[in-house]
Parts: structure tokens; sequence; C-alpha cells
């Protein structure tokens, strides 16, 4: 067989094309409130996605058997038909103490996409004064799932020594703590004292530990109100401290949420950032389609947590 330089140049690129493939593994990514609507977002576009092994977490056998069978929170719609593997979605209820399941899962991950919190839910009862109905938490006050549920996976994140990308999905409102939001699922006792609620509040909690004590690279985006509508179909608009130019709209899809937590991953530039995100109304500006330059637009700012109180 003649050798020929030819040869020697397809052996070479062949060779280094099966190297690649035995070393580039797939990113794994741990989903929290994967059966929930914008949590499941997330989840299936990474399931969907070259490079990612997302690995989603439920809270009961119930929602995951609800979220393989496409009947838990978005549902399989026509474009994000990619079915669901049985072995990526694994039962993880945050608010055990046992921590143990939540920390043999992320020695597998190298990044964490935080999508849990409490939700409200009315009780059945009306408040005689408002004469509107009273919210509460079925499953955990905010401060169980949102501060002490979250911290245990910021923990896990740290314990795993790794370069750990923590991306948390907060809420806009946290400058205001008369917000309305703090006011679902508080509970008035006999003695006139008042507990639970504060979500806002727990969330910021949840978020300066993330900053200050996790040492982990974080993005924290903060969303206005959550639209069950279609993604990419906006402007959308980023600001910090309850203030955005731009637009007066303060609410945007929940997919859009995704679409901005996803980038977080795979752009270096979203590390290190906690800001707010809206989005236009459609037909109003130019939809969005460069990542990179719509966190340009906040010229370097981040949330200011001075602002407001954490519980």
């Amino acid at each position: 067989m003649k050798i020929t330089t030819s040869s020697i140049i397809f052996l070479l690129t062949a060779c280094s094309s099966a190297s690649a493939l035995a070393t580039d593994t797939p990113r794994r990514v741990l989903v929290t409130g994967a059966a929930g609507q914008t949590g499941q977002h997330i989840f299936r576009k990474l399931l969907a996605k070259p490079g990612y092994a997302p690995i989603g977490t439920v809270r009961s056998e119930e929602s995951r058997q609800a979220l393989l069978a496409g009947t838990a929170g978005i549902g399989a719609t026509d474009k994000d038909a990619t079915p669901i593997p049985a072995e990526s979605v694994v039962i993880c209820d945050i608010t055990n103490a046992d921590t143990s399941a939540i920390d043999e899962l992320m020695n597998d991950c190298d990044a964490l996409m935080i999508c849990t919190s409490a939700k409200p839910a009315p009780t059945g009862e009306i408040n005689e004064e408002t004469k509107r109905p009273i919210f509460g938490f079925p499953n955990g006050q905010p401060e169980l799932v949102d501060w002490i549920g979250q911290k245990k996976l910021i923990d896990a994140a740290t314990k795993a020594k790794k370069d750990v990308h923590v991306v948390l999905c907060g809420s806009m409102g946290g400058t205001n703590p008369d917000n309305s939001l703090n006011n679902l699922g508080k509970i008035t006792k006999s003695d006139g004292s008042v507990t639970g609620g504060d979500i806002l509040k727990w969330k910021r909690k949840s978020e300066v530990y993330l900053i200050n004590e996790s040492g982990c690279p974080y993005t924290i985006v903060h969303p206005g109100g959550l639209l069950n509508e279609p993604g990419n179909e906006r402007e959308l608009c980023l600001g910090v401290d309850d203030k955005i130019s731009g637009t007066s709209n303060n609410s945007v899809p929940r997919e859009d949420v995704a679409n901005v937590m996803i980038s977080a991953l795979e752009d270096e530039s979203y590390r290190g950032r906690s800001f707010d995100l809206v989005s236009k109304p459609v037909g109003d500006g130019v939809r969005t389609k460069d990542y990179g330059k719509l966190l340009k637009s906040l010229d370097g700012k981040n949330s200011d947590y001075s602002l407001g109180e954490i519980a």
C-alpha cells in the first residue's frame, strides 16, 4: 500500500474525530421543578439540545408519571415533542430533611437549574374584609421551599467541589417589601402574630446566600409576570431592581425565561449576573435572537440586594 500525504492527512483527521467523540461527553444539568411550567420548558429544551444530558427532578411518583405522560405543566407540545426518557426523571423532594439524594445527584452534574418555588393555591376560604379568596401553600411555605429547600440545592452544588454553575429562577418585585405576593399564605395566629408568606423575601435570602456564601458561579433571573404563551416571538428587555427601560410591560412568556436561562449555561458573560427580565408585546420591537447582545444592554449592572427586605 502506498502511503501518500493525503492518506496521512485523512488518518490524522479520522483519529482526531474519534478522539473528540470519545472525550466529548454530554453536559449533565440538574433541572429542579421539571414537572412545573417554566422548569419543564428548560428540561424539554435541554433534552432536545445536542451536548446535554439533563436530569429532571420532581416531588412525587405522581408528578413523575404525569411528566412522562405529557400531562404535567406545559405538557408535550408539538414544538417540544422530544420523548422524555424515564431514566432522566427522578424523585427528589427538596423539602425532605435528608439531603443524601440531592448530594448524590449533584455529584454527577456540572450545572444546576433551580426552578422550584412554593406554589400558592386557594384554600377555599374568603377574606371577610376584602371578599377575596385566601391563598395558602399546600406543598410547603416559602420559607421551606424557597429558602431551606433551595439552600440544600446550593449546598449540594458547593459540596460537589466542581465548577457547578447555578442558574436560579427568581421573581421581580423583591425591592418592594409590601408587594402583594408577600401576603399570600400568611397566617394570623390567635395571639395576633403572623407567620408564613413573604415569598419574595425568602427568595431574596436564597439569592444572597448563593452570591455571598456558596462560592459557585451563578446567574439569577428575575422574570416579571409569567405568561403561558409561545416564546421566540418578542423583544426581550433586561433591567435591575424592578426598573426596566424600553417598555412598560411587566410580563414575559415562560418559554422566553427558559431560553435566557439556557443561554446563561452557554455564555460565560452571564456568570456572576443578577437581573430582571420582561418582554415587549408581540409585534412591538424586534424579536430577540442574540442573547449575548441582550445581556450587554445592562451595561454591567446587577441587582442591588441592599434594596427591599430579606427574610
